[in-house]
């Protein structure tokens, strides 16, 4: 089963990565590390059933993302007060 190789989700992640360099919003990186740590958590032996079952592969994957989405958000996300005032156009 192709999913269960940790090639797949390192290639995976260096996709979504590049994906996250093109459109660059902080979205496609929270998937692009979680895909690396599935990939990485294959590559160590996977944890029980992971390898072998998608529907919890994807579970993990997804709760994965979504931590350290929250944790980027965290760290560079719009902080309290912090909005970017315009005092110059660009049209003048």
């Amino acid at each position: 089963m192709i999913w269960s190789e940790w090639w797949v989700w390192v290639a995976g992640a260096l996709a979504l990565a590049v994906l996250e360099v093109l459109v660059s919003g902080w979205i496609f990186l929270g998937f692009a590390i979680g895909a690396a740590l599935v990939g990485l958590i294959l590559a160590l032996g996977g944890i029980g059933l992971l390898g072998s079952s998608l529907p919890l592969t994807l579970v993990v994957f997804a709760v994965l993302s979504l931590a350290v989405w929250l944790v980027l958000r965290r760290l560079v996300g719009v902080r309290e007060g912090q909005v970017k005032v315009w005092d110059k156009d660009i049209n003048e």
